[in-house]
């Protein structure tokens, strides 16, 4: 961790509650997929026998650096995207884990870092990307994308109910030859075409969001990550998930739930119905201490699932 960055400190949302969920075999493989920094990873090895190991993955160069701290000789770290577990996994020799934990979302040293550009409380280049060593920044993508593309973005992943008035504000303003380039000019332009929000939201608030989710392809990395996890766990193994948004947390449902149900071939309706691959063991919340003391984990919604199909 560099010195710049132990100012911006994170605080882990359900960290018991998450590493309880998890963790069926003290002496088994787990993966943390978002290591943040590292809080449920710490939890995670603390719990763990000498014989345990733990992969930790997380597309962030800061977070990757961070890691290399924690110095156990169970833990290893991948600075890539959870999505590409099955792969990098497959690298280290290891075919089948006893539990995957994703954290979702923007760890607090990301946002409150105003470099990252994650954040409108302050003015600073509008980045967003979480693996900075590559893609296009928020600021490049506003300045090609034309009105539809950008409505639609910040309709679709930021539920922003005046996603076109927004679109049509940063248009106009590139347009007049000044395109939005911090974050401190989107939370004005964005100020400007919301007419009205729900109280204690800041205007830019859903529009930050969708950028955020967009330029990281948050969700299709989401929904790659649960297929992975589905086919590296061991029957009886655990899948743990925290959201923080509506959008992330309807795709864990929507997955728990489709993989929890017997289907039944409608090209062989005799056959026997396809096995259930997963069973839903819960939905947890923070607790109102937990709340009062991190504010940020409010919205958070913990689902587990247990693998129960043994994999193809």
């Amino acid at each position: 961790m560099s010195g710049t960055d132990e100012a911006w400190t994170h605080t882990t949302v359900l960290l018991n509650e998450a590493v309880e969920a998890l963790v069926t075999r003290p002496d088994g493989v787990y993966v943390d997929g978002t290591f943040g920094r590292g809080g449920h990873t710490r939890a995670l090895l603390a719990r763990l026998s000498s014989q345990a190991q733990v992969v930790a993955f997380d597309r962030d160069t800061e977070a990757w650096v961070a890691a290399q701290a924690l110095n156990d000789p169970r833990l290893t770290v991948v600075h890539a995207a959870f999505s590409t577990m099955r792969d990098a996994l497959s690298a280290l020799h290891i075919a089948q884990v006893d539990g995957i934990l994703l954290d979702l979302g923007v760890s607090s040293p990301q946002i409150d870092n105003p470099a990252r550009g994650f954040s409108f409380r302050f003015d600073a280049p509008l980045d967003m990307r979480m693996d900075t060593t590559r893609g296009e920044t928020a600021a490049d993508f506003l300045q090609r994308a034309d009105e539809r593309q950008l409505a639609e973005v910040i309709r679709d992943y930021g539920e922003e109910r005046f996603a076109v008035s927004i679109a049509k504000a940063i248009v106009a303003r590139r347009q007049g030859g000044h395109p939005v380039r911090t974050t401190g000019e989107l939370a004005q332009v964005v100020a400007g075409a919301v007419k009205t929000r729900e109280p204690g939201q800041d205007p830019a608030t859903r529009t930050f969001q969708a950028l955020r989710i967009f330029i990281n392809a948050e969700l299709e990395e989401l929904e790659q990550g649960l297929k992975a996890a589905l086919a590296l766990l061991v029957p009886g193994g655990r899948l743990a998930v925290i959201s923080f948004h509506s959008l992330e947390d309807r795709i864990v449902k929507t997955f728990i739930a489709r993989e929890s149900r017997d289907e039944v071939d409608r090209r062989a309706p005799f056959a026997p119905p396809r096995a259930l691959k997963l069973k839903a063991l819960g939905r947890i919340r923070p607790s109102a201490a937990e709340v009062a003391a991190n504010p940020r984990s409010r919205s958070a919604i913990l689902r587990v699932a247990e693998r129960t199909e043994v994999a193809a």
